[in-house]
């Protein structure tokens, strides 16, 4: 499989305030770590199963974390709290899981991964 290449996308920067730019920096630091991580999980898997199966994973992971920040904006903003870097990190979570989705080898494996799942856990076939 070819490489991830991850980015995070201009709009989100842009959203945020202009005189922090260490969210912006923990962004791009986080993108590239996470863009590591991925290359060296199809590098090191034995096959494109097992590598989008550990991919699906740390999806699962970052949908967990979208949520958590989804979560965050109406508790900010009921406390009179700007919730623009809960905004940012949720809006980062979809849209990594999104590049993720679309990169050309991987989106396939990981939509085949995700049914597979979904039959195993949901009907149990392997049973009859």
């Amino acid at each position: 499989m070819e490489d991830i290449s991850l980015g995070v996308p201009e709009p989100i920067l842009d959203r945020l305030p202009a005189d922090d730019e260490t969210v912006a920096a923990d962004m791009q630091k986080a993108v590239a770590g996470w863009e590591t991580q991925f290359n060296r999980i199809l590098e090191e898997a034995d096959d494109e199963r097992e590598a989008a199966g550990q991919v699906l994973e740390a999806i699962d992971r970052f949908e967990e974390r979208y949520e958590t920040y989804d979560a965050f904006v109406p508790e900010l903003r009921a406390w009179g709290q700007s919730p623009i870097y809960a905004i940012a990190w949720r809006t980062l979570y979809a849209d990594v899981i999104a590049q993720l989705h679309e990169h050309d080898e991987l989106g396939e494996h990981l939509d085949r991964e995700r049914n597979a799942r979904l039959v195993e856990d949901g009907i149990r076939l392997q049973d009859l």
